[in-house]
């Protein structure tokens, strides 16, 4: 008789099996909190966009990002926002549209750029970083004002996971920050390339945490503010 494992198991030896050749350090956070939302937007959302998905991964992400930035402002922790902006006929995209065709609604004055109206929604004094590529470091002044901020842990998600969340948690780490991803907050087209990102990201270069502790990890820091 074939023995089977479980999926739980299968995910348990994937780790060890990294842990084994070196991966899944643990950079921990911490006393500066951000929370930087990467493109949440409505053009993952609505179903007439082409970056849309079928399986209500996006919008249970998007839930999920408006949970952490309630939190959030609730502990006085800084919000920042990323958005992609590009110029008609995509001229300041580069080669990024030619790979993307679909960037196109990304367009100044297409509505599917705007802001989901169930949020999250920027605030009054809330930094936005208007961005022509994934990263939302590459090209722009977000390290500065991170630092300027005095941040040492950025708290990251929103979408896609494998695109401009990956490349944005990438940068943050190699720009010296300690890049915490929020799993649930976090949204792709199909989930096995969701997960396998949110793998390699943990294995590689940011820790990623589930919703229920970044809350947590949020409580805690109001808290401490208080006391």
């Amino acid at each position: 008789m074939t023995e089977t494992t479980s999926p739980t198991a299968d995910a348990q030896s994937k780790v060890a099996d990294s842990a084994a050749a070196g991966f899944q350090g643990h950079l921990g956070a911490g006393g500066s909190p951000a929370v930087i939302v990467i493109d949440v937007c409505r053009a993952y959302l609505d179903p007439a966009s082409p970056l849309s998905d079928a399986n209500g991964r996006f919008e249970a992400a998007r839930a999920s990002s408006q949970r952490v930035v309630e939190a959030a402002r609730a502990a006085g922790v800084p919000v920042l926002f990323t958005r992609v902006v590009l110029q008609p006929g995509l001229a300041d995209a580069g080669f990024f549209a030619k790979k993307v065709p679909s960037l196109k609604v990304f367009e100044i004055g297409n509505p599917l750029g705007d802001y989901p109206a169930e949020g999250p929604v920027p605030q009054a004094g809330e930094v936005v970083v208007d961005k022509q590529y994934a990263s939302g470091f590459f090209g722009t002044s977000l390290a500065s004002t991170l630092r300027a901020m005095g941040v040492d842990t950025p708290y990251i998600f929103g979408f896609s996971t494998s695109g401009c969340v990956r490349a944005t948690a990438l940068d943050a780490l190699q720009n010296g920050f300690r890049p915490q991803v929020v799993r649930e907050a976090c949204g792709d087209r199909e989930p096995a390339t969701n997960d396998q990102n949110l793998f390699d990201l943990n294995a590689k270069y940011a820790d990623v945490v589930d919703e229920a502790e970044v809350l947590a990890r949020f409580a805690a820091f109001a808290a401490a503010k208080e006391a």
